[in-house]
């Protein structure tokens, strides 16, 4: 599906990332994760020397198998899930990056799985992400992530292999001469667009299509982030909001698969910051028993924007990372229940300790699942002073 020219161009945009995303310039000796499924052999093997000729120390590590996976939360007993393996944490604590390829062979091998053994993994690892996390905030660690295209993901979403593999290329810039240089430009794009953005003293926003009608409170000592190298692709502009203020109705009219489990419709009701009821045409149970993970799983932690002129994704790819960037007609809307990004924080990261955190209305899960809304919307901002400004409407930025 890759040709050898096509590979080298995605490894290097991945290391464009990579090292986008971490303020501090990676050194040789740092050491570097590179964690995948097994369909992304290849893209692996072409990252791997680049890694090594940087002068870092990569980490080799494949993700379970669908038979494996299943196997581990089917016949896994509560000690087993939950077990955490020595050497793990140590690991963790130091790492100054990570590179994810996902490349799933299934997205509905776990369907008959119980959500809570699925969720009780997830609590009892939560700590790994916040070592990481801390280490991102004192600029020690970075991350970014891609997709591999893989024939579940292609029948999940109504295409071929090749036009699957044609809409990665295209949105991740792989049939351009110079895919990093191309970021580079939409990167400077968007930075214009965060600087207005963090520029207007919002109290509120309220989002507005045919499913929805929702408010977000920003909170206070946000920023608005996003293009900053996690994600490949990124598109999206986005914060981490007071959860507190959330209210009002969130439809999501694109489908989501999760944890092996395929979810459509999904519609949530807030009410002083948390879902009061929940609801979705297919797979109403998991919704449900997600929400339930633990407390944060039904707050918000995350509120973002996607300028339909920035992205190049046109179709469903089954596929989180690419269809929270979706572009087509509207653009997107898109918000996340569970955990909130720390480095939406506008002041000095060190600072940010659980109490600042709580105080400030970050919301905490080991959760974080983004639901999409692809609908025509209006997104009107209500300032401090009271007067209302529209921010995005039609698929797009009003800056």
């Amino acid at each position: 599906m890759f040709t050898a020219e096509e590979l080298e161009k995605y490894a290097a945009t991945l290391w464009w990332g990579l090292s986008t995303a971490r303020p501090r310039p990676f050194a040789p000796g740092d050491r570097v994760l590179l964690r995948f499924d097994l369909e992304a052999l290849p893209l692996a093997e072409a990252l791997y020397p680049l890694l090594l000729d940087k002068g870092l120390l990569p980490v080799v590590r494949m993700n379970f198998t669908p038979s494996l996976e299943k196997s581990f939360y089917g016949l896994g007993s509560e000690a087993q899930i939950t077990d955490v393996p020595p050497g793990d944490r140590e690991l963790t604590a130091e790492l100054n990056g990570l590179i994810s390829l996902i490349a799933p062979a299934s997205l509905t091998h776990l369907a008959g799985v119980d959500p809570k053994k699925i969720g009780a993994a997830a609590v009892a690892r939560k700590f790994l992400r916040d070592i990481m996390e801390k280490r991102e905030q004192r600029e020690l660690f970075g991350w970014t992530l891609c997709a591999w295209p893989t024939r579940a993901m292609a029948d999940a979403s109504g295409q071929t292999l090749d036009e699957y593999a044609a809409q990665i290329k295209a949105a991740c810039f792989l049939d351009q001469p110079d895919p990093a240089a191309r970021w580079a430009e939409v990167f400077a794009q968007a930075q214009e667009v965060k600087a207005w953005l963090n520029s207007l003293p919002i109290a509120s926003l309220r989002v507005e299509s045919a499913g929805t009608d929702l408010t977000v409170t920003p909170g206070a000592e946000r920023r608005w982030l996003g293009v900053s190298g996690h994600n490949i692709p990124s598109f999206e502009i986005f914060l981490s909001p007071d959860w507190r203020g959330t209210r009002g109705v969130y439809f999501a009219d694109q489908p989501s698969y999760r944890s092996g489990n395929l979810v459509r419709g999904v519609r949530l009701e807030f009410q002083d910051g948390s879902v009061t009821r929940a609801s979705a045409e297919e797979g109403e149970a998991f919704v449900k028993k997600q929400l339930a993970m633990d407390q944060g799983a039904g707050r918000l932690g995350e509120f973002s924007l996607t300028d339909r002129r920035h992205s190049r994704i046109g179709a469903f790819m089954a596929n989180t990372l690419f269809d929270e960037n979706f572009g087509g007609a509207n653009g997107n809307c898109h918000v996340a229940v569970g955990a909130s990004y720390s480095d939406t924080y506008a002041g000095d990261q060190t600072t940010l300790d659980a109490d600042k955190k709580e105080a400030l209305g970050f919301n905490d899960s080991a959760l974080h699942w983004d639901l999409v809304n692809t609908e025509k919307k209006t997104v009107t901002a209500r300032l401090a002073d009271g007067a209302s400004l529209v921010l995005y409407e039609d698929g797009e930025f009003r800056h």
